[in-house]
C-alpha cells in the first residue's frame, strides 16, 4: 500500500505507479523509470506536461496576482475570453468560468433550465458527464448513480444513434437535450455522420436547448477544434474542462448570449472560477493549440496511431474494434483489460480503460511520429503476452 492510501479516500481506481516528473509526452516515477502517457490525467494533459508555454504563463502570474473573484476585472481574464472567442463557433461568445467539467455541466443544465423555463432534459444512452448531482443525473451507467436516487426529476434517456427516438421522448416538459459529441467513458464511440446534424434540426423544430459536452472531446482532441465540428453541428451551449489551461484546474461555459443573460445577476456564480492564474494557464494553452499548430498535429498523428492500431487488430484476435478520432482513440479487447493496463506500465507505456474491456487512449496532443509507432510496439508486444497467458491464436 503506497503512503497515500491511509489518507485519500478510496473512490479511484489505482494504478501502480508514483508519478513525480513530467514533460511532453512522458512521465517519470520515483525510482526514474521513464513512461509513455496515453493516459494523460484522463485527458488533461492535452498539449504535454509542463507545455514551456504554459509552465512560463504561471510562473509569471503567479508573481502578479494569483486570484481576482470575477466580481472585480482583470485584464488576464480578458486576454483569455479574447482569445477563446476567436476559437468558439459562431454565435457562442458568451462565457462562465468553473473549475471542472462537472461543475460546467451543473451550470449548464441550470442555465438551458433558466432559459427555456423548462425542466425536462433528455441525454443519451452510454452518457457520461460527470458525478455531481445534476450532472449524475444526465450520465447513464446504473453503477454511478444507483446508491444517489432520487436524483434530478425529469430526465430521460434515449438511444445515442436513434434521433427518432429523441423526438419521441420529446414532450411539454422538454427542454434541455445533453450529449457528447464522442462518448468518452462509455467506449469511445463516435455517432453515425448524420446523428448530430438531425439532432441539431430536432431542437431547432421543438425549441430545444442543445448543450454538447465537449470536455473530453474539445480543444483540438479529435483533430478539429471542437468534436461537433467534424458533422458541422452547432450547439447552444458547450462545456469544456480537462485540459484547457494545461493542466491548472479549470472549466468553462460557452453559450449563445440569449441563453446565458436569461440567468440574471447573483443566480450562479464559482468563487474560484476565471483566477488570474487559470486564465493565464489557459491563455498559453489556447495560444499552444493555435500557434504551434496541435490540432493539425492530432488529425495528423491520430491518423496514424489509428492506422498503427488497425493493423494490431489485423494480427491479435483478442481486439474487437478499433475507433475514435484524432488522439481520441479506443481499443475493445475480447476480454478484460486491466492486466493489458498493468503490463503496459510495466513497459513503459500508461494506457486508460473505458469499461470492463476497452482501452482508451487520450495522449498528448504534442505527439510525434516517433513516439506513436514506440507506443504501437509496446501495445504489440503487451497483447501478445495477454494472447499467450489466454492460449489465444
Amino acid at each position: 500500500m503506497n503512503g497515500e492510501d491511509q489518507y485519500l479516500a478510496a473512490l479511484y481506481q489505482r494504478f501502480p505507479v508514483n508519478l513525480v516528473r513530467g514533460k511532453g509526452t512522458r512521465v517519470w516515477d520515483a525510482a526514474g523509470k521513464e513512461y509513455i502517457d496515453c493516459m494523460g490525467g484522463y485527458g488533461v494533459a492535452l498539449v504535454g506536461h509542463c507545455n514551456d508555454r504554459v509552465v512560463a504563463a504561471i510562473k509569471k502570474q503567479a508573481d502578479t496576482l494569483i486570484t481576482a473573484h470575477m466580481s472585480v476585472y482583470n485584464n488576464m481574464r480578458l486576454k483569455f475570453m479574447e482569445k477563446m472567442s476567436t476559437l468558439t463557433p459562431p454565435g457562442l461568445n458568451k462565457m462562465f468560468f468553473t473549475n471542472s467539467g462537472a461543475e460546467s455541466v451543473e451550470g449548464a443544465l441550470k442555465f438551458a433550465r433558466k432559459y427555456t423555463g423548462k425542466y425536462g432534459i433528455i441525454a443519451m444512452n452510454g452518457a457520461y458527464h460527470g458525478k455531481t448531482f445534476g450532472a449524475l443525473s444526465v450520465t447513464y451507467n446504473e453503477k454511478y448513480r444507483k446508491s444517489f436516487m432520487p436524483l434530478l426529476s425529469g430526465v430521460k434517456f434515449v438511444p445515442y444513434s436513434d434521433p427518432n427516438k429523441l423526438e419521441e421522448a420529446i414532450d411539454e416538459t422538454t427542454g434541455t437535450v445533453i450529449l457528447e459529441p464522442i462518448q468518452g467513458e462509455t467506449g469511445i464511440i463516435v455517432p453515425p455522420d448524420d446523428l448530430l446534424p438531425k439532432i441539431r434540426e430536432i431542437c431547432n423544430k421543438r425549441n430545444l436547448v442543445l448543450v454538447f459536452d465537449e470536455i473530453q472531446s474539445g480543444l483540438g482532441r479529435t483533430g478539429k477544434m471542437w468534436a461537433g465540428q467534424n458533422w458541422n453541428t452547432t450547439p447552444d451551449i458547450m462545456c469544456l474542462a480537462k485540459g484547457i489551461a494545461g493542466g491548472i484546474p479549470m472549466g468553462l461555459i460557452v453559450a449563445k448570449p440569449e441563453i446565458m443573460e436569461a440567468t440574471k445577476l447573483g443566480e450562479h456564480s464559482s468563487t474560484f472560477g476565471g483566477s488570474p492564474l487559470a486564465c493565464a494557464a489557459g491563455t498559453a494553452t489556447l495560444e499552444a493549440l493555435t500557434d504551434d499548430k496541435l490540432v493539425e498535429n492530432a488529425a495528423k498523428i491520430g491518423t496514424q496511431f489509428k492506422e498503427g492500431l488497425k493493423r494490431l487488430k489485423e494480427k491479435h484476435k483478442i481486439i474487437r474494434e478499433v475507433r475514435g478520432l484524432g488522439m481520441m482513440l479506443g481499443v475493445e479487447l475480447r476480454f478484460e483489460v486491466k492486466d493489458v493496463l498493468f503490463d503496459g506500465i510495466r513497459n513503459g507505456l500508461l494506457m486508460l480503460y473505458s469499461g470492463r474491456n476497452i482501452i482508451r487512449l487520450l495522449p498528448p496532443l504534442v505527439m510525434d511520429e516517433t513516439t506513436i509507432s514506440r507506443v504501437v510496439d509496446i501495445m504489440d508486444f503487451v497483447l501478445s503476452s495477454e494472447e499467450k497467458r489466454r492460449n489465444v491464436s
